[in-house]
């Protein structure tokens, strides 16, 4: 079926999944959410990195099904943010808006021409057409994301919109606005 796709290597390689599908098997062992009606329980979302040092649920006290959880590189207010943000306040029980970039993100350290260098090297192609969101100035940029949802036409003003800074190294949220 893929065989002649062009990036039908990728897809053949299944075995290389086996230990994250045998995990899937042992957490669907216990699974608790099926039937699950997808709303935001507590009211919250959260946007922020796709960072992996960063759980979006716990650092908050929340759990499975409390949250809708946007994740994006420097975790901005990007207009597919802005789609979900709108979806989860009028579908999906939305109330509270927390905006959580974090310290140490890469986003934050390199230039738009050295993320495109370092890609380009890595992949071995140029990659000076490729657009990254690279963040000068973190505090600027989350209140001009702050800015953002709450100028939202489709986003009322009984939303509260947080901006707050996640630190890696503690865990702790620091609210900026």
């Amino acid at each position: 079926m893929y065989g002649d796709h062009p990036g039908s290597a990728k897809l053949k390689n299944v075995s290389e999944f086996d230990d994250l599908i045998a995990a899937n098997r042992s957490f669907a062992d216990d699974f608790q959410l099926g039937g699950f009606d997808g709303v935001a329980h507590a009211g919250v979302a959260i946007v922020t990195c796709m960072d992996s040092r960063i759980d979006p649920l716990n650092m908050v006290g929340l759990k499975a099904g409390d949250a809708k959880i946007f994740r994006n590189p420097g975790g901005r207010i990007t207009q597919a943010a802005l789609e979900a943000l709108v979806l989860g306040v009028h579908l999906l029980n939305v109330n509270r808006i927390l905006v959580i970039p974090h310290t140490r993100c890469a986003m934050t350290s390199k230039s738009q021409e050295e993320l495109r260098n370092e890609i380009g090297a890595s992949a071995g192609v140029d990659a000076s057409w490729q657009a990254f969101h690279v963040v000068n100035d973190q505090l600027a940029a989350l209140a001009e994301d702050i800015r953002a949802v709450t100028a939202h036409p489709l986003i009322p003003d009984s939303v509260k919109v947080g901006g707050f800074i996640y630190d890696v190294d503690t865990g702790l949220l620091d609210q900026k606005f």
